[in-house]
């Protein structure tokens, strides 16, 4: 049973590699169809080994939602009592 495990575990090294990387789909099926063949296994080592990594995308927010002017939209500067573009009081 071990060895089955080991075997499987070494069968999917590749795919193992490169699960995080940007073409991990297509790692996973060359390495799930032709990972038989010693070749296909090669090539998938390959490319899981050289694919560039997923970059995460991360959203940062410019202001805090509550550095606003209620009426116009502007910033507002935490020092101020007075918007500078309408003039509206805060």
């Amino acid at each position: 049973m071990t060895f089955l495990i080991l075997c499987c575990l070494l069968y999917f090294l590749p795919s193992i590699i490169g699960h995080n990387r940007r073409n991990a789909a297509g790692i996973f099926l060359l390495n799930f169809f032709l990972g038989w063949t010693f070749i296909g296994w090669i090539v998938a080592l390959i490319w899981a080994c050289t694919a560039e990594p997923r970059v995460p995308i991360v959203a940062v927010a410019a202001h805090a939602p509550g550095n606003y002017c209620a009426s116009c939209g502007n910033i507002r500067f935490p020092s101020t009592h007075f918007c500078s573009a309408c003039g509206r009081p805060y």
